[in-house]
């Protein structure tokens, strides 16, 4: 079983760097260590920021912080029944 609160510290990691406020999801990619094959884990879950993009509603931008982000994005992933 995946860890919230560590893939939550994962992506807040990755995505503080951009530059905010961010109003799309390519305003992220250069902030990922590994661009857009940057993964989360936790447990049995793994996804890249790809995925994250693909499986996941990309949010209601825009966001002024990465937690704001971030709490949509694993609230998404409840929602879908990834986590």
């Amino acid at each position: 079983m995946a860890d919230e609160s560590e893939l939550r510290d994962q992506m807040i990691d990755a995505f503080e760097g951009a530059d905010y406020p961010i109003s799309s999801p390519m305003d992220l990619v250069p902030a990922l260590p590994n661009g857009p094959g940057t993964t989360f884990e936790s447990g049995e879950f793994s996804m890249t920021a790809m995925e994250l993009n693909t499986k996941t509603s990309g949010g209601d931008f825009p966001y002024e912080n990465p937690e704001t982000f971030v709490d949509d994005i694993i609230e998404d992933l409840k929602e879908q029944g990834e986590l």
